[in-house]
């Protein structure tokens, strides 16, 4: 039974798995639209909304929170000068996953992730 044990493990390492959580992030980050499979976007996904809302703090405690986890000072700088400014006055709920079906070399369903207007 799988009681309490929360998130994909995705059949990687665990070190694998923080480092493609950490390319999907900055990918969403950096052209705000992704398309993976959708376990993976599941996963993501609030990952992305933590790093925004750390942005929409703005505070020096925050942006150096922010950059344990994006490590690319540029995209820093979008998330806190950029994208939190536009989600200032939204609660959350900053991101949209959008089914798109099977892919089709093995058939693994993908979804779209993208960060909302």
């Amino acid at each position: 039974m799988r009681h309490r044990i929360a998130g994909r493990k995705l059949s990687r390492p665990s070190a694998h798995r923080w480092a493609l959580y950490r390319n999907l992030v900055a990918d969403l980050i950096r052209y705000e639209k992704i398309v993976t499979t959708e376990a993976k976007a599941k996963e993501v996904r609030g990952l992305a909304e933590k790093i925004i809302t750390l942005g929409k703090e703005g505070s020096l405690s925050s942006r150096r929170r922010a950059l344990t986890f994006i490590t690319d000072k540029k995209l820093a700088d979008k998330v806190f000068n950029e994208l939190a400014p536009r989600y200032m006055e939204r609660p959350g709920g900053y991101t949209r996953l959008v089914k798109l079906g099977p892919r089709l070399g093995d058939g693994a369903a993908t979804a779209q992730l993208e960060l909302v207007e």
